[in-house]
């Protein structure tokens, strides 16, 4: 069992900022590609942004020049920092993490197999 560890959801008005966080095992943070995905109510989950361990970023065009996504090797853990959030942000957010040793980067939801428990964030317009 891979336990990917989620903070820092809530709620915010529109154009206000929340930063996302994933504690994820040594072996898991140093090898895989990981990224955040999100899922609103009666939508399928996609990709927001992934990086893999090359440093490869990928961000949803949706989300472009809003969200950075970034890790600190010295704690194991992946950010997702939110700027400027729009109502159709909206979301339960997920941490996740491939299970293919230096896969290039992905943003398809099916290449991911370890999963956070999600956080919601919700934007008020």
């Amino acid at each position: 069992q891979v336990y990917l560890v989620e903070s820092g959801g809530g709620s915010v008005q529109a154009g206000g900022s929340l930063r996302l966080s994933c504690a994820a095992p040594d072996y898991i943070y140093s090898s895989y590609q990981m990224g955040w995905f999100r899922q609103a109510p009666g939508t399928e989950r996609e990709g927001v942004a992934v990086i893999d361990s090359a440093g490869t970023i990928l961000y949803a065009d949706s989300v472009k020049g809003r969200f950075t996504i970034s890790r600190d090797n010295a704690k194991n853990t992946l950010y997702l920092q939110m700027n400027n959030l729009k109502a159709e942000d909206s979301a339960v957010y997920y941490c996740a993490a491939d299970d293919r040793i230096y896969a290039a980067a992905t943003l398809a939801v099916d290449a991911f197999v370890y999963w956070g428990q999600g956080t919601q964030v919700t934007v008020s317009s």
